[in-house]
């Protein structure tokens, strides 16, 4: 028997006129779930409007506002709700943000908040799709702490692929290496892990996959786990942290893009992913890198012995801001201090386009292979006023989480 449709509820304004609709409706289509818009009276909306206590001129915005209470009050039942409002819009993206936070204080639905252009696809919002409908579906394997038996954990990420083998809640082989092409990059890191292990692929009773090339590499080995990334690291950055009983907030800053993710008790609430431009991600620290003239691992030292704030830079945009880099160096200033600037910028767009749409609860955990550069944890600290904890192995977030979900499907074999 076929599961049934995850239900969604969608409060939304605009997707209707921009032609973004039917791509959520694909989206939605492509992970088995259903989405619908809660039915609400005209007197519902009055209501709410004024109990909401947040002025809006837009009628499809009052319109999600009472959508939002009826799903709150529990008047309308749904698994999961999506709000979505136009890029360009800052009343929507307020009131987007003020339904986000209250739908998440006031009941247990997970949710999603986007703001979409007219070229929004629903390639673009499968990923989210598919971790509405695993949070809703699949909150007991979410909830697993520790991993059981001999389990292999993939991450096929835009710049790197990992590989962890854990084994009754123990880091036991591990393996990395730049993706090139995907298959290749995953036997080479597998590979590794089974040797640093001591064991064979025999040994391994169940494999999870996940990143951009987790359903090539997870079709190709027979996975028995196969994950989008945003349930999967928080997943393991929760573990690995020891924070899988009460709220966090987890920080992944990757190669192509940034995720953001609001945790309670091991299980994501409020989530955003994705980043306007490549400036705000780590290849930017790279190409930073690079014009100094040293390695990635180099950059965080060099950083966190310059002043970020003497450097003005804004990589909003990769090109905009590897040309801030040139003026920079070109007019002399260090190499600390240009490394420091250019950690503070990626920190400052992650800031702004990506931790407006959760609550920061702490402790705040970032995670991926950007965590282990020092100067970017410190600027992300001192935007935030607070520490960051970065945990052991958290450039194998991906994996962890992988290989300890995939350990929940050794009793079904």
């Amino acid at each position: 028997m076929s599961e049934q449709p995850v239900r969604v509820a969608q409060l939304s304004c605009g997707p209707e006129h921009s032609g973004v609709q039917k791509e959520i409706y694909d989206a939605a289509e492509a992970v088995n779930a259903e989405m619908f818009f809660p039915d609400v009276t005209l007197a519902d909306i009055r209501r709410s409007y004024d109990a909401f206590g947040l002025e809006a001129r837009s009628g499809d915005l009052k319109l999600a506002i009472a959508r939002a209470m009826a799903l709150v009050e529990g008047n309308v039942e749904a698994d999961a709700v999506f709000i979505a409002t136009c890029f360009r819009c800052a009343e929507a993206a307020i009131v987007r943000n003020e339904l986000r936070r209250y739908i998440h204080e006031h009941s247990d639905l997970p949710v999603v908040s986007y703001s979409f252009t007219e070229r929004t696809t629903s390639g673009t919002l499968l990923t989210r799709m598919e971790a509405l409908t695993t949070i809703a579906r699949r909150r007991a394997l979410l909830a697993r702490e520790k991993q059981k038996g001999t389990t292999m954990g993939i991450d096929s990420g835009s710049a790197t692929t990992k590989a962890v083998i854990m084994r009754n809640n123990e880091i036991i082989g591990t393996g990395w290496m730049p993706t090139t092409e995907v298959i290749n990059s995953a036997n080479g890191v597998i590979e590794a892990a089974l040797k640093e292990a001591g064991l064979e692929m025999g040994d391994i009773e169940a494999i999870g996959t996940t990143g951009y090339g987790r359903h090539l590499i997870g079709d190709k080995i027979g996975a028995d786990l196969i994950q989008e990334e945003l349930t999967v690291n928080s997943k393991g950055a929760v573990y690995l942290a020891d924070r899988q009983h009460g709220e966090a907030t987890v920080i992944d800053i990757g190669g192509m893009d940034n995720k953001a993710i609001s945790v309670q008790d091991g299980i994501p609430g409020t989530f955003t992913m994705g980043g306007i431009c490549a400036g705000a991600s780590g290849r930017f620290l790279e190409m930073t890198a690079k014009r100094i003239g040293v390695d990635i691992t180099e950059l965080g030292p060099i950083a966190m012995k310059g002043i970020s704030k003497t450097v003005p830079m804004n990589s909003y945009c990769i090109v905009f801001g590897t040309q801030s880099l040139v003026n920079a160096l070109a007019e002399g200033n260090s190499k600390e201090d240009v490394a420091a600037a250019a950690c503070r910028s990626v920190a400052e767009q992650v800031f702004e386009q990506q931790l407006q749409e959760v609550d920061i609860k702490e402790p705040v955990i970032m995670v991926g292979g950007t965590s282990l550069i020092e100067g970017l944890v410190h600027e992300m600290g001192d935007l935030l006023q607070t520490d960051i904890l970065v945990p052991h192995h958290s450039q194998y977030i991906g994996s962890v989480g992988s290989a300890l979900l995939a350990s929940g499907f050794i009793e079904e074999k």
